[in-house]
């Protein structure tokens, strides 16, 4: 079933210089990049994004992080895209994330996270329409890859 998912690359993605081995892995899956912005998040924008953590307490500091640096919002599609998307990304606590994840890999703080991707495909649908407009996804299929994976 080909769908939609919002992957976010946030501040340590950035500063660390990771952003396109990160994209490397993602493609090498075989998974379609078909929008990709890079951009300095508002207070506002970030703070709906994470609406859902607003009683958190965490929340004063996940905002003030993703709001401290550009970060890459980005559009992926492909069959079962937010399955396969949350399995390469990992657990969100590094210490629960499987080596060769992306979190498992590069992060150590749950707190400094460096990649957000939607956790279904409703989800997928909400944060895609926050960060870009439809005619801002260009979607396409790489005839040729579709023989190999």
């Amino acid at each position: 079933m080909n769908e939609r998912c919002f992957v976010m690359l946030k501040p340590g993605a950035m500063n660390r210089r990771i952003v396109g081995e990160i994209i490397g892995r993602l493609e090498r899956k075989g998974l379609n990049l078909t929008a990709v912005k890079l951009m300095k998040l508002s207070q506002e924008l970030a703070q709906q994004h994470y609406s859902e953590h607003r009683k958190k307490p965490f929340f004063p500091g996940l905002i003030s992080y993703v709001t401290s640096a550009p970060v890459l919002a980005m559009v992926w599609e492909g069959d079962n895209c937010v399955a396969l998307m949350r399995k390469l990304v990992g657990a969100t606590n590094p210490a629960e994330a499987s080596p060769g994840t992306i979190r498992g890999d590069y992060c150590i703080h749950t707190g400094l996270n460096i990649i957000h991707a939607s956790d279904s495909p409703k989800n997928a649908e909400r944060e895609i329409a926050l960060f870009f407009k439809p005619d801002e996804i260009i979607p396409w299929k790489d005839e040729h890859m579709n023989k190999w994976i």
